[in-house]
């Protein structure tokens, strides 16, 4: 019943709350109903292929739509364009949590189901463009569970693009206010600035998409293939239709089309966008996008060397499957082209590097980011000058912005978290019964949204599957953590935050 008298009650309730519950409830009603429409497209791929679990997703949609259109219709008279810092937090981890359980439904549900423990961990994931993965066999998999895989990272790509660019900015995450524009202002009211903008990373997103797939077309995939892998090299997650990865495919056209695209998708979308308008290629010339090459270029050509001039390797096979490897890993895709760890103990030690450093802020690529690397190699920099003169007055600035010590100590504070968040989940799977290596390198790629870890089991030429259950819980929560930049959930734990 919805009288005056009982809206009041709840009114009374509502104001009592450190946050609005029916304001976010709202929003994961609507974020419920467009994921079930995503489910579409995998049962109808499933009906034109006679494939009997076409009713998984037909199931899975009714239940996520059903469950979406109840939140909403019981929250739509709460629904404002004003959103509180305080909701903007609980907001963006409430959203991934619910959203990630739905996408786990039709792995719950396929008539070779996986428990929870491995829905959720794929879920997960694939949401989080991870690419770690516990499926086996995926060469002969029904058609809908490989495309509801490579969907789930495209639109967790478009997420994460959204989030770093206008939510992180707006909750002050990890020097993210570098990155402040009208969209993710400090004002209260939110949505409207945004709606435009997210419409035209959208478009970007789209012909990004489109041109890869068509690209992979050309170079040699079949037409099943090469959407799916456009769908998961433009959203940097990794996911494949084979167990091989990309090592399925022998033309190498297909590994440098992937490897070009890789490495755009690690570009800030928002370049892009602003290309699409102003039709300048200078609009690229950007402090982390040059960064972000020097980086690659310099690995590139540190493993070329050692494989020609150490292990004798052919150079044009060297160049090619290194330029794909550094790529996949750098830009957090995660695809793989061959066993990176067999080329020596130099490979092994520069891919666990790579593993943290990721690509620009504003892109689907995880790790660190590169502005955090530049940011702290300024901040080094400027210490050193001030312990020469102390009472000299050193600045820094990042591309025309003044950063802050408030920017300076954010930075610091992620990458510090970054590091214990990796110490304390390498601890949690060795207790599962892990051995040490496999432990460690999988909490980076965990943290890192990377996908492949080392070792036989989890790296280039594995999968998770072999993990005990409890391993993955906790390894899909560090996706979550690393993916929400830590602060974004961790700020909800505290006791503080609900006072």
């Amino acid at each position: 019943m919805n009288t005056p008298l009982a809206r009041t009650s709840r009114d009374r309730r509502r104001s009592a709350l450190p946050v609005d519950p029916y304001r976010i409830l709202f929003v994961i009603g609507a974020l419920l109903l467009l994921l079930s429409l995503f489910m579409i497209p995998p049962m109808l791929v499933d009906v034109l292929a006679q494939n009997p679990d076409w009713h998984v997703f037909a199931v899975s949609a009714l239940i996520t739509g059903f469950a979406g259109l109840m939140l909403a219709l019981i929250s739509r008279d709460a629904f404002s364009d004003r959103v509180l810092v305080r909701e903007g937090f609980l907001l963006t981890v409430t959203s991934w949590l619910a959203v990630s359980l739905a996408a786990a439904l039709p792995y719950l549900l396929y008539n070779e189901g996986k428990g929870f423990a491995d829905a959720w961990f794929e879920a997960v994931s694939g949401l989080t463009t991870t690419g770690s993965t516990v499926f086996t066999g995926l060469d002969s998999m029904p058609p809908g569970i490989l495309l509801w895989r490579s969907l789930t990272q495209w639109i967790g790509g478009i997420g994460i693009v959204v989030m770093a660019l206008i939510m992180l900015p707006f909750l002050r995450i990890g020097g993210m206010q570098l990155f402040q524009t009208e969209s993710s202002d400090r004002s209260d009211k939110l949505l409207p600035r945004a709606q435009q903008f997210i419409a035209g990373l959208t478009a970007a997103y789209l012909v990004l998409t489109i041109t890869c797939a068509l690209a992979y077309k050309m170079a040699g995939m079949r037409l099943f293939d090469a959407l799916n892998h456009a769908l998961t090299t433009i959203s940097t997650g990794g996911f494949s239709t084979h167990d091989a990865s990309m090592g399925f495919f022998t033309q190498p056209a297909i590994h440098w089309v992937a490897t070009f695209y890789m490495l755009a998708s690690s570009v800030p979308l928002v370049l892009y966008l602003r290309f699409f308008q102003e039709r300048r290629l200078s609009v690229f010339a950007d402090a982390q996008v040059l960064g972000f090459f020097r980086i690659v270029v310099f690995f590139i050509l540190l493993l070329v060397g050692w494989r020609v001039l150490i292990r004798q390797d052919p150079l044009l096979v060297a160049l090619r499957e290194t330029a794909f490897n550094v790529s996949a890993i750098i830009s957090t895709t995660g695809y793989a082209l061959g066993d990176f760890t067999q080329w020596g103990t130099l490979s092994v030690m520069a891919f666990f590097a790579i593993m943290f450093l990721g690509g620009c802020t504003g892109s689907t690529a995880g790790g660190m980011k590169i502005f955090r690397l530049q940011i702290m190699r300024m901040a080094m920099a400027a210490h050193l000058k001030r312990l020469v003169s102390p009472h000299r007055v050193v600045t820094i600035n990042y591309q025309g912005r003044s950063v802050t010590q408030e920017i300076v100590a954010s930075v610091f504070a992620f990458v510090s978290a970054m590091f214990a968040t990796v110490l304390v989940f390498a601890v949690l799977v060795s207790a599962t019964g892990v051995e040490f290596v496999t432990a460690l390198s999988a909490a980076v790629t965990a943290v890192t949204n990377v996908g492949p870890g080392l070792g036989d089991i989890i790296g280039p030429s594995g999968n998770f599957a072999t993990l005990p259950d409890l391993s993955k819980i906790f390894l899909a929560i560090a996706m979550l953590l690393g993916r929400l930049e830590f602060f974004t959930l961790l700020v909800v734990l505290t006791p503080a935050f609900w006072k």
